[in-house]
């Protein structure tokens, strides 16, 4: 980079796991500014937050299909998160707990 050079950087800074198979997700978009020194400036930070299950559940017909969650666009780290901890017994449940709800 050089002086006075702007750059963007993507930081996925939370990452948390809640209630046994949500994966709330927080990416910080970052404008930074390189100063004389080469050290770099913020300028401004936004924040996008979204959240992954498992499965996209439906029923139709007093059926339930139960469609994976495509997590192939998530950064590394989400992915690494998100595969650890959905376990087969963690997506078990995640299907029974919505077969359970009133539709």
């Amino acid at each position: 980079m050089a002086n006075g050079e702007i750059t963007k950087v993507i930081e996925y800074d939370k990452i948390e796991v809640v209630s046994t198979w949500n994966i709330q997700v927080r990416k910080a978009t970052k404008i930074m500014e390189e100063q004389a020194d080469g050290s770099l400036t913020e300028l401004s930070r936004g924040f996008h937050r979204h959240v992954l299950v498992p499965f996209n559940s439906v029923k139709a017909d007093d059926s339930w299909t139960h469609t994976a969650t495509d997590i192939s666009g998530e950064a590394a780290q989400v992915q690494a998160i998100a595969n650890a901890a959905w376990t087969d017994d963690v997506k078990n449940a995640y299907k029974a707990m919505r077969e359970a709800q009133e539709i």
